[in-house]
């Protein structure tokens, strides 16, 4: 089977949107609906051989397409993944189905152009992950907002406007840093390739500037505190598909981001300022974890979780030991089924209820056993339950974290405790108890829909809980690749 995989993993989704926005008015809605179907299931399709012909042993970069594109400034449509891209490929085109799925009955205006932005954020965002030049990177970066701000906009909740506007902001104005410093490698090296500025050897003052530029573009993305506001708001007027793909992908894109560019591009900055970045990533997991515990809103409460749970990312990536990385790797895998999971379970209540507030509800499991069996499932993961994917990069983190100091496992162990605080509280509220509220009683267990769609993500936050090898596998030569170029490419002094 050979055929450019990464181009098909970009174009494929991206045509099958624009063919999709072709069908036009409501009247064939169910025509677009198929057809978005149809094309995400391609899609993830065509991203498959890249599980089967990536090579676990190789750390660098692989599957690799290049053309010139402008030539007179030496910019290339260039291609590859690693052992950190190549999985968060194959979980975009795999949640790109489930969106697609779940919208099939709740969005009943503009079905086509709901679809269609779905199907071509997927391909940007595989963009973002495959790209290795920078110009490419930064369009696809760009483009790839777009999509999601009309989600929001079009097909959000009351403050949408707001939402958007504030997600669109703090975004673009990191991503105009991010474009300064690839200005500023390339003056340095004639060329927006990765692979050069990786060998590019910067004096320390350079490297702040460029890490600085970096940090604000995907720091923002994470989102790490102090820049994390705009994601609840982003969240909670977010339609379900808006806040799966949010949770499950775009907060990947700043994690992955720290990996491919801030970390090898400016190894010693990036030693130089572990310190700050792990302070940041404990008072994420620590401060927001409290924030989660007062929230009345599902989806505050699980968009506050999210920006826990991403600063164990930030945290395992910069205590620089191959534990904790892999632990960070994990995590956003795992992250990605179980917040995508969770907002889903979310919108299941809210079809029906029209309300996201915990008070609302209580004794759903009487009228809801099969749902409350597996949202339950999913909020444990969320806590990190042993046996589930969210316990396998918690503890990998703080076992590399124990490795780098004893203090950093202590304050991220307590997640564990006030993970297991704000979800079970939340458990307890909607599902257990007495049915307190009229429509409670009335409401109806999922559909063969519903049900097909919570049992597969089931399905993998068990697989990957109960055995995370072929994850950790495929990352372990890339992470122990880039941590040796880190070590290699320290400063005199350093």
């Amino acid at each position: 089977m050979d055929y450019p995989i990464l181009s098909y993993s970009i174009w494929v989704p991206i045509l099958a949107g624009v063919l999709v926005l072709a069908t036009g008015n409501d009247k064939n809605a169910n025509v677009s609906r198929w057809l978005a179907l149809f094309g995400s299931i391609a899609s993830f399709l065509v991203t498959l051989p890249l599980w089967t012909r990536f090579d676990r042993n190789d750390g660098g970069f692989q599957l690799q397409e290049g053309a010139n594109w402008i030539p007179a400034f030496n910019i290339h449509y260039h291609l590859g993944v690693d052992g950190i891209a190549m999985p968060l490929i194959l979980l975009t085109s795999f949640t790109t189905v489930i969106v697609v799925l779940a919208a099939w009955e709740v969005i009943q205006k503009k079905v086509a152009q709901y679809m269609a932005a779905f199907l071509i954020m997927s391909g940007l965002m595989i963009g973002v992950f495959s790209a290795l030049d920078g110009i490419l990177f930064y369009m696809f970066w760009e483009a790839m907002l777009i999509p999601m701000f009309i989600v929001i906009g079009v097909w959000g909740g009351p403050n949408r406007v707001y939402a958007t506007i504030k997600f669109f902001l703090y975004t673009l104005l990191g991503s105009l840093l991010m474009l300064i410093a690839f200005i500023y490698l390339y003056h340095q090296t004639n060329s927006f390739e990765l692979v050069d500025y990786y060998e590019l050897q910067l004096p320390m003052t350079a490297q702040l500037l460029i890490f600085g530029a970096f940090f604000m573009a995907f720091a923002v993305k994470i989102p790490m505190w102090p820049v994390h506001t705009w994601l609840p708001d982003a969240h909670v007027e977010a339609p379900t598909g808006g806040s799966v793909v949010l949770a499950a992908i775009m907060l990947k894109l700043g994690g992955y981001g720290f990996l491919r560019f801030a970390m090898p591009i400016a190894p010693d900055a990036a030693n130089y300022l572990s310190g700050f970045m792990i302070a940041l990533s404990l008072i994420a997991v620590v401060y927001i974890a409290l924030v989660a515990l007062v929230q009345q809103d599902m989806k505050k409460l699980i968009a506050y979780s999210s920006i826990s749970h991403m600063g164990f990312v930030t945290l395992g990536m910069f205590i620089f030991n191959p534990l904790g990385m892999e632990g960070a790797m994990v995590q956003m895998i795992s992250h990605g089924f179980v917040s995508g999971a969770l907002f889903l379970s979310v919108g299941v209540l809210y079809d029906r209820m029209h309300s996201r507030q915990i008070k609302d509800y209580g004794g759903v499991v009487n009228t809801m056993p099969t749902f409350t069996a597996l949202a339950v499932l999913f909020a444990m993961a969320n806590a990190g339950l042993p046996g589930t994917s969210g316990f396998v990069g918690e503890f990998m983190v703080i076992l590399g974290a124990l490795q780098a100091n004893f203090w950093f496992a202590v304050f991220a162990a307590t997640t564990l405790i006030f993970g297991a605080a704000y979800t079970l509280w939340m458990v307890k509220r909607v599902y257990f108890g007495d049915i307190g509220n009229q429509h409670v009683a009335e409401l109806k267990d999922i559909n063969k829909r519903e049900m097909l769609i919570l049992g597969v993500l089931a399905l993998m936050v068990l697989g990957f809980g109960i055995y995370p090898q072929p994850l950790t596998e495929v990352t372990h030569a890339t992470v122990n690749q880039l941590l040796t170029h880190m070590a290699q490419s320290k400063l005199p002094g350093m």
